[in-house]
């Protein structure tokens, strides 16, 4: 029995698409990149090759300068700035009290058993989980309660028919988690705005787009977070 027949080889890209290309690998190759003609050009579509797509929209978007000798230094700044907001703004209370808690027994211990006292723990009042004080790890955690679940809620529901988003991977369930902490994230340094049910399907092509750049050391599912919090201020 003969095989089935194979499907034949896609066409080649016509010229134009061949020379539009081009002129986007050499606008991207200048030392310092020209905005404008990046802008018109990505217009027309940009191909999908090659990280080629995230990087121009870094460019357009303002994440990355066009002086490509500052790159480098752009990304790791961006980096830790957005570690910053994740140890300011993601802090579990619960463990934020436990660390307060074994650091003042640390510290009381030593003189206490100098004095030959026992150890007695002191909760300030900022600590504690019953306080309104603006300071508050508690007060915050209670206050961003009913949106975090909104945005679990979202985020759950982003593009079911990816297996980038959707399933029980271990890759898909990664992906969700940095998708809820940059929407909380946002939500907390936009206390006007906050979380506006939505932002989760502006920021799933960014994410996808950068998650997927090859090159590790440009990949903006570490930038675009900090990115998408700084771009709908």
């Amino acid at each position: 029995m003969a095989g089935s027949p194979r499907s034949p080889p896609p066409p080649p890209p016509p010229e134009f698409e061949i020379s539009r290309q081009s002129r986007i690998f050499a606008a991207l190759s200048k030392k310092v990149i020209d905005l404008d003609e990046l802008r018109m050009l990505a217009a027309q579509g940009v191909p999908d090759a090659a990280g080629v797509r995230s990087t121009v929209w870094k460019l357009l978007l303002g994440y990355l300068p066009d002086d490509r000798s500052l790159w480098e230094q752009e990304l790791a700044k961006k980096r830790s700035q957005y570690a910053a907001f994740k140890d300011e703004f993601l802090s579990n209370p619960v463990e934020t009290a436990r660390q307060v808690e074994k650091e003042g027994n640390n510290n009381d211990n030593a003189e206490h058993v100098e004095n030959g006292l026992l150890h007695r723990s002191e909760v300030t009042q900022e600590e504690h989980p019953l306080s309104l004080g603006k300071t508050s790890v508690w007060n915050n955690f209670f206050e961003y309660t009913e949106i975090m679940e909104q945005i679990d809620r979202d985020v759950k529901r982003t593009h079911p028919d990816m297996h980038f988003f959707c399933g029980d991977s271990s890759f898909a369930k990664s992906n969700q988690e940095s998708l809820k902490n940059v929407l909380l994230i946002f939500a907390k340094l936009n206390a006007g705005i906050r979380y506006v049910q939505g932002m989760n399907e502006i920021l799933a092509p960014l994410f996808f787009v950068f998650r997927s750049d090859p090159d590790d050391k440009n990949a903006v599912w570490k930038i675009c977070r900090s990115r998408f919090i700084l771009l709908l201020r």
